[in-house]
């Protein structure tokens, strides 16, 4: 028994011996180096000008791992490491700011490895730990960043109703499988939104880029006093005629007066507008000039911003049946199985009525309905307008109301005192009703649905921002009969309830997600770039807000 007992000491203390060894073979220069930073915060780097935002997370991180590099390998920076270089450096075609993720400090301490690298510099140097320890850091910030957004929650605006991503992600379990060797450039790919035109959306600020290298042009705002047609001479048209080739819509041509808006440049100038969303009258109108003002700096500005904010929307189903509703460029698109079946324009929001930005199930269609005046309106319009004529309501065949629904005779009330709280006015079904002659709810905290409009011509404008914050669509019927799928409902029958004096009401057989977005920018599946004005002036405080953040 007493051999057997020495024995077993034995073997014991050659495994444990064996552990050791081991352990002190994997353990290098470096790793020890990595130790002793995290003695004390104020040392963990050299540069006084770095410091490590997720410091407790990356020491637990290293610590669990027996302080073993994960970016460099013998003294040089590895395959994860330059891979994640070049990450960071490309992270501008995502709308990002690569010194978000200190690429030029650690660009600059890259080359001051590789300098000492050729003198034989022992592999422990302190710029190789500043690297370890900073590319984790800047891994950290550009995992989150690129699945949640660079802009918190609360920073996005008042007008962002959309839900933030709730899903469990937790980017130090992440960290650890690129440690493991996962690929880093998979890996960040991965984290995209599951959206065609952001992956598109990356080719186009990479051709930006490409571009406003080449630059030479100066992009001071050009300005004129009225709008420019073929024949007018302007001093403004040289330099926009440039911009014009500039952005290849027009050639070089031999020109006999340079202030000349001339028939060959109007045919340059339709191309640019069909391409940018604008009517292509060929006139040089404010939003056109504003277009033309615009640099290939500040297109990539509006592209990141649009970035941006598609890394905000949730998790969605795109295959899914939806209404998708781009308030910046007035358009609805009906989608099934990721197939745009119905296109429509729409008018938006007044500037101070803005169309908000979120998403609600549609239930139910509304034929011939009644609207129902929001009390802002019956007191901003209406009672101002019965003070002055007091056949206003009979000739818009509008009626009051009492809080029970019985229909009472407006005479009677007295509209300047408290009274009127007790009373609403609507308008009746009809050809002049201001909902037209169908709606589509998709009930909602903002009161905002679909609805047909009797100003058919507003359609025509380029501008459409004119609603009090619903949404006007051009072809109400062609969505009715989409949106039932039933053979029951046919043309005639939809047109037949369109124009009854009382509403019907219909229920869908499913619910069908409505999501109102505003994008500026897109990427078509094509690759091919989108524009549109930023009709609620709100692109710029959602680039301070990167830039802060």
């Amino acid at each position: 028994m007493k051999n057997k007992a020495l024995l077993f000491t034995l073997v014991f203390a050659l495994v444990a011996a064996g552990i050791w060894v081991v352990y002190r073979m994997n353990r290098t220069d470096l790793t020890e180096a990595i130790e002793s930073r995290f003695v004390s915060e104020n040392e963990v780097l050299m540069s006084k000008d770095i410091r490590l935002t997720h410091f407790s997370e990356i020491r637990e991180f290293y610590e669990n791992r027996g302080y073993e590099e994960v970016w460099s390998t013998n003294g040089k920076i590895n395959s994860q490491g330059e891979d994640l270089l070049d990450a960071i450096s490309e992270v501008k075609y995502d709308g990002l700011k690569p010194s978000d993720y200190h690429h030029e400090f650690l660009e600059k301490v890259e080359a001051e490895i590789q300098d000492k690298k050729k003198i034989l510099q022992p592999k422990s140097s302190p710029e190789l730990v500043d690297f370890e320890l900073v590319m984790t850091d800047a891994f950290l910030d550009l995992v989150y960043d690129l699945k949640f957004g660079i802009v918190s929650e609360k920073q996005r605006g008042n007008y962002w109703k959309l839900p933030a991503k709730k899903e469990e992600f937790n980017p130090m379990e992440v960290l650890a499988e690129v440690a493991d060797g996962e690929n880093v450039e998979d890996f960040l790919e991965s984290l995209y939104p599951e959206l065609a035109m952001y992956i598109k959306g990356r080719e186009v600020l990479k051709e930006l880029y490409a571009i406003n290298e080449e630059d030479t042009l100066t992009w001071k705002p050009v300005q004129f006093e009225e709008t420019l047609k073929v024949g007018d001479e302007d001093p403004a048209v040289p330099d926009l005629r440039k911009r014009l080739q500039f952005w290849g819509y027009l050639s070089d041509y031999k020109l006999d007066n340079p202030i000349l808006f001339d028939s060959v440049m109007l045919d340059g100038l339709k191309k640019y507008q069909i391409e940018n969303g604008m009517k292509p009258d060929g006139a040089i109108g404010e939003l056109t000039a504003d277009f033309l003002n615009d640099s290939p700096e500040k297109l990539i500005e509006i592209a990141s911003v649009n970035m941006e904010r598609m890394r905000w929307l949730p998790e969605m189903d795109w295959d899914q049946e939806m209404v998708l509703v781009n308030i910046a460029n007035y358009q609805l698109d009906y989608l099934t199985k990721g197939d745009t079946t119905l296109s429509a324009k729409v008018i938006v929001g007044k500037e101070y009525n803005e169309s908000p930005v979120f998403t609600a199930p549609m239930s139910y269609i509304v034929f011939s309905p009644y609207w129902n005046i929001p009390p802002s309106i019956t007191q901003g319009e209406i009672i101002p307008a019965m003070q002055k004529n007091k056949n206003y309501l009979a000739e818009k065949n509008m009626e009051v109301v009492s809080s029970s629904g019985e229909v009472v005779d407006p005479q009677k009330i007295n509209w300047i005192r408290n009274e009127a709280n007790n009373y609403r006015i609507r308008q009746k079904p009809g050809q002049g009703n201001s909902l037209g002659l169908v709606k589509f709810m998709f009930p909602n905290d903002y009161n905002i649905y679909i609805h047909d409009t009797p100003a058919r011509g507003l359609f025509e404008r380029e501008t459409r921002a004119l609603s009090h914050g619903c949404i006007r669509i051009q072809y109400p019927d062609q969505f009715a009969q989409a949106l039932l799928q039933d053979d029951d409902w046919t043309s005639d029958k939809i047109q037949e309830a369109m124009h009854l004096d009382r509403e019907e009401v219909v229920n869908l057989n499913r619910e069908v997600p409505v999501t109102l977005l505003y994008l500026t920018f897109w990427a078509d599946s094509n690759g091919k770039a989108h524009f549109r004005p930023d009709i609620y002036k709100r692109d710029t405080k959602v680039l301070e807000a990167m830039k802060k953040a």
